[in-house]
């Protein structure tokens, strides 16, 4: 079921999601307003090839904005992301001040390398198994 939070060695490499979702620089306000119609998805994670450019959050989203502004633009990385060798208690503790369930996880040189994800019930770390059976719980696309 996912990874207990553990008081030991562990680090944030042992515990993070290896092949997060990610979305491109050009992505729009109405494209992140869309990605997060799925209740799963807590952080978009804004790339151009190997390296992260911003994080998005649902709060990141002003409403007044045109659904046609660039979401680059509302996107952060402070307070969003964290190093590999970090240690999970570490990570914990930048969760819970950042009140989210999600860090982006990077190297020295900003490429992405992972996603770590705080459980809803705050018990421990999702992993590959939890997220895709997330995945098979969603209904099907209509077809057309």
């Amino acid at each position: 079921m996912g990874s207990p939070i553990t008081r030991s060695r562990q680090t944030v490499a042992g515990a993070m999601l290896r092949t997060p979702k990610t979305h491109g620089l050009e992505i729009t306000v109405l494209d992140a307003e869309a990605a997060f119609i799925d209740a799963h998805v807590h952080m978009l994670l804004l790339t151009r090839g190997p390296v992260l450019h911003g994080t998005l959050l649902r709060a990141d989203l002003e409403p007044r904005l045109d659904s046609r502004h660039p979401a680059l633009e509302l996107a952060t990385l402070a307070d969003r992301t964290i190093g590999p060798d970090q240690h999970i208690d570490e990570a914990l503790q930048l969760l819970i001040r950042g009140q989210t369930r999600r860090l982006a996880v990077t190297d020295s040189d900003g490429r992405l390398l992972g996603l770590l994800c705080l459980k809803r019930a705050l018990n421990g770390f999702c992993n590959k198994s939890d997220v895709l059976a997330r995945r098979d719980e969603r209904p099907l696309a209509p077809s057309v």
